[in-house]
């Protein structure tokens, strides 16, 4: 389920007055031009494409009440941009040369007089500013306060069987202000359904998956089940545990001590601590130190119902878990949403910004390109620029439906990792074998075949596309500078036009389900109860938190001098044994790859009966995982040589 402007877990998943240094925004802010008011600043991407004259149902009430967000570009927003780059590319002498929050706020934040005159500014029209900090202004008034302030009416507007209110033109600033205002947000209300609320409710309903398992890739065969590419398949695995991922990506000796890794997610789960302190001691995962896993949390929360608020618990938990598995001696710091939407998730990555609370940031939630408007991905590209200055990474899961036409009907890529500020974590299908033993990485990406009634055949065999990590050319961004003679051009030209741009995903991780990760968590059960139990599960939701982790014990080797900002250095290392380079076929061409899942009809055990199918891996959607880089695993997984091949910055700190 995916809704716009709204974020949405991945696994269960600007419009700057500056150029880009490293890929250039493609609907940036723009200069003075034929549509630009005099003596005004166009916010680019304050209307929404939706917002049509056929769609057009009238003005807005004057009297109707407005609030929004004006988000402040700061005093050098080229400044930070510029940073931001030389700062990340390990070929530059600024390289590792971070600065502190109170030296990055001092030097790019926006100065005392630019907030008093954008404040006057509002003002002015008549708007009343209601909270403010280093990032924003929130503010409130009326319809006809808030045209008189952005230069636009405000009309409403037909979309998807509901009306909405929306600028009828691009919002503007005042020149005069000189660039003060990065973006404003909150003019229009698609689809913005808050109900304030400070109760979080109980756990999602529980899912729990049947044998029979392989405890490792192969280790159970279903021989009593029909062939499949020649060959009887094995039983999918009951799911990977830490010392697994750990041998598969190189893990060694290295534990992530002395390394904060942050979580961002929307809400938090009130079972965390109790769950991931038993989760480790079951699965022989080594116990949490005191203050090891801590929580940073919003005051109240909003939006629980319309963001599914429960069904997050179990996002915050696969990420944890993921996290401490592959880096155990990692902290780690949970940072909550109020809700799912951009607003509020953009607060709980500030805070990891203000506070320096981690050099490494999983985030595994999203949406799909075409959702995304230019005003909001301003505001995640400028606390991106912000966290790379100040040697910070953030890590995002690329998407669970490949290239998005079998959930949209639209080629597309997925966001906040479209961001060229971002890295964007793609998903495989995993073959760890015995004694924990790596064997291969196909790109994940599912077919589907259930078991015929009469059980000697897979119907419709290999059957219909299910799920894959997600990639693809961005529509939004240029290409990066650290893309250049890597991406091939037949994908970042992919959308015509000849302007090369943007690609996802720049490295993966396991991410198929079927040969995915167990986790332990509360769940709620059929008869009300609340229960613990373990289950198995995947996505590039699993991806991000595992990269995250392997980050941990690469900034571990490197003493502790964090790595900040890692794409360039990542494309740096590209056709090195520092990865592995997965394709579709690595067991040569043609040889197909399948496992047989066995599910409970009802998710909690057998009283229905169980569905047996089998699942293709290695056919997702469009996009292929091919040598080289590819749309599905971008340069590769992390090999044996990666963690200690992250050399620390040549020029010291």
């Amino acid at each position: 389920m995916r809704f716009e402007r709204k974020r949405t877990r991945m696994a269960l998943v600007a419009a700057t007055a500056l150029p880009l240094v490293a890929g250039a925004l493609a609907l940036s802010t723009q200069s003075a031009s034929a549509d630009q008011p005099s003596g005004r600043q166009l916010l680019t991407g304050t209307k929404p494409q939706w917002a049509t004259a056929q769609a057009d149902r009238g003005a807005t009430a004057d009297s109707a009440a407005v609030t929004v967000r004006v988000y402040l570009a700061g005093k050098d927003a080229k400044g930070l941009a510029a940073y931001a780059k030389s700062v990340s590319d390990p070929n530059s002498a600024d390289y590792g040369h971070y600065l502190t929050a109170a030296q990055t706020k001092a030097a790019y934040g926006p100065t005392t007089a630019q907030v008093s005159e954008v404040t006057a500014w509002l003002q002015s029209a008549g708007m009343k500013v209601t909270a403010s900090n280093q990032h924003y202004l929130t503010v409130t008034g009326d319809v006809a306060a808030a045209e008189k302030a952005f230069g636009t009416e405000l009309h409403n507007y037909s979309k998807s069987g509901h009306v909405y209110r929306a600028p009828t033109g691009t919002a503007t600033a005042p020149a005069s202000l000189d660039g003060a205002v990065l973006t404003v947000t909150g003019l229009d209300t698609a689809p913005k359904k808050s109900t304030h609320d400070d109760e979080l409710p109980p756990p999602g309903e529980v899912f729990k998956n049947a044998g029979p398992f392989s405890t490792y890739y192969g280790s159970k065969i279903a021989d009593q089940y029909p062939t499949a590419y020649g060959d009887k398949a094995p039983y999918a695995i009951q799911g990977y545990t830490g010392d697994q991922l750990r041998a598969a990506y190189g893990a060694g000796s290295y534990t992530g001590k002395g390394v904060t890794v942050a979580i961002t997610d929307a809400f938090a789960s009130p079972y965390i601590a109790q769950d991931a302190a038993r989760y480790a001691k079951d699965t022989g995962g080594q116990k949490y130190k005191k203050g090891q896993l801590s929580q940073v949390l919003p005051s109240d929360y909003n939006s629980t119902e319309d963001c599914d608020a429960g069904g997050w618990y179990g996002e915050e938990t696969l990420d944890v878990e993921a996290v401490h598995a592959v880096a155990p001696d990692a902290n780690i710091v949970y940072v909550g949403g109020a809700s799912c939407f951009d607003d509020d998730l953009l607060d709980a990555l500030n805070k990891v910004v203000d506070g320096h609370l981690a050099d490494i940031v999983s985030n595994s939630w999203g949406d799909v390109e075409a959702n995304e408007t230019p005003d909001i991905a301003a505001a995640y590209d400028q606390v991106f620029q912000t966290g790379a200055v100040e040697g910070i990474g953030f890590y995002f899961s690329s998407g669970d439906s490949g290239d998005n036409v079998a959930s949209t009907g639209v080629k597309q890529a997925d966001t906040p990792g479209n961001s060229p500020w971002a890295t964007s974590v793609g998903g495989t299908s995993l073959a760890v074998g015995k004694n924990d033993k790596y064997l291969f990485e196909t790109g994940w990406g599912t077919l589907r075949a259930p078991l015929s009634a009469d059980g000697k055949s897979w119907t419709g065999f290999p059957g219909p596309y299910t799920s894959g990590a997600g990639g693809g050319t961005s529509k939004y961004y240029d290409q990066p500078f650290y893309q250049r003679g890597v991406v091939p051009d037949s994908l970042a030209l992919a959308n015509g036009g000849g302007v090369k741009q943007r690609v996802e995903p720049d490295i993966a991780a396991v991410a198929d389900p079927n040969t995915g990760f167990l986790v332990g968590q509360t769940q709620s059960y059929p008869d009300g109860s609340l229960q613990y139990s373990t289950y198995r599960i995947g996505g590039t939701s699993l991806a991000a938190p595992v990269i995250a982790g392997v980050q941990a014990l690469a900034e571990q080797a490197r003493h502790g001098i964090a790595i900040g900002f890692a794409n360039p250095l990542i494309y740096s290392q590209y056709g090195t044994s520092s990865y592995h380079d997965v394709t579709d076929h690595p067991l040569g061409q043609g040889k197909g790859l399948a496992v047989v899942r066995v599910d409970y009809a009802n998710t909690v055990d057998d009283s229905d009966g169980t569905i047996v199918s089998l699942r293709t891996l290695g056919a997702d959607a469009s996009l292929h995982a091919t040598v080289g880089y590819d749309d599905v695993t971008g340069v590769g997984t992390p090999a044996k040589g990666y963690i200690t091949s992250s050399l620390p910055p040549r020029h010291g700190q």
